[in-house]
């Protein structure tokens, strides 16, 4: 199974070719570890990390 791309910029995994949150287009496959946040305005998670919608995020970007 083949790792997926992560947006360098909002670290939430993608499929496409455009990142949902940011609209950018710069990826990495090159990501350690995933936290999946399902409801950001509960998660103290993601609070901390300024994540304001769900999703799967990748921990650490090179």
């Amino acid at each position: 199974m083949a790792k997926q791309k992560v947006c360098k910029e909002c670290r939430i995994m993608v499929e496409g070719d455009v990142c949902p949150i940011c609209k950018g287009n710069q990826f990495t496959d090159n990501w350690h570890g995933q936290i999946n946040i399902i409801d950001p305005n509960k998660s103290l998670i993601a609070q901390k990390r300024g994540i304001k919608v769900k999703g799967r995020y990748a921990i650490k970007v090179r």
